[in-house]
């Protein structure tokens, strides 16, 4: 409880001094937009002084002190590149803006475990969402420009094994679908598909802690394009059970 109240006193003081801690800050720092705009990965200076999602750097004024409360850069032509609240060089919230105004990226803190990110197209819409424990992706999904999901996976929030992974095609079709049907021994069931969204291949699958990976265990079942079975196939520990 106490917790919790703290964390709401922190954001209402940050939100406060929201307004007044940029007349205070010295002149913001220029960029070319081509510098700083990655065409796959967006603007992604920043994640290096983000210690809640494993940055490992400190961002230091011009006299060469620690970054405090909120900072703000620009790009050459004068438009919003980034706002930060900074504690002692780290970053604690931020925004990132496209050129033309949109937002690019936002980073708020949920809880003392909790933080979220959301990553934008330069049109506005939705890119990607990732919601972090403890500094690990615990939440990650992926969109296409047109708004359906491209990619989503879940691990646990201890990151002890993954929950879910699943991934479509831009007209919504499956690709591969891969779920947890027995968390304790950490079987899976795995399911790929055609390019028509027809099902190409199922079956079990284990984790092995020996190799840190996924491996078919069990039989699993082809198809062709028109769902059809065509064969069957015996796998153990990854290695397939000659017929």
């Amino acid at each position: 409880m106490k917790k919790t109240v703290l964390l709401i006193i922190c954001i209402i003081v940050i939100k406060l001094s929201f307004s007044q801690g940029f007349n205070n800050a010295p002149p913001p720092n220029k960029y070319k937009a081509s510098k700083v705009i990655d065409p796959v990965y967006g603007i992604r200076m920043y994640e290096k002084l983000n210690f809640a999602i494993g940055g490992d750097s400190v961002r230091n004024d011009r006299k060469g002190y620690a970054c405090q409360e909120w900072v703000q850069d620009v790009y050459e032509s004068g438009k919003v590149l980034h706002r930060g609240y900074y504690e002692d060089g780290h970053l604690k919230i931020y925004k990132n803006f496209f050129e033309n105004g949109n937002v690019e990226r936002v980073f708020k803190i949920v809880d003392f475990k909790r933080c979220n990110m959301q990553i934008f197209y330069p049109d506005g819409k939705l890119k990607s969402e990732v919601t972090y424990y403890k500094g690990a992706p615990q939440l990650w999904t992926d969109y296409y420009q047109n708004g359906k999901i491209e990619y989503t996976e879940e691990n646990t929030k201890d990151m002890e094994y993954l929950i879910m992974r699943k991934s479509y095609a831009e007209d919504g079709k499956p690709q591969e679908i891969f779920e947890v049907t027995d968390p304790k021994k950490k079987k899976y069931s795995k399911k790929e598909y055609h390019e028509n969204g027809k099902l190409k291949a199922e079956g079990p699958m284990k984790y092995n802690p020996s190799v840190i990976d996924y491996q078919k265990d069990g039989i699993w079942t082809i198809y062709d394009e028109n769902g059809s079975m065509i064969d069957k196939e015996q796998w153990l520990k990854g290695e397939e059970i000659k017929k």
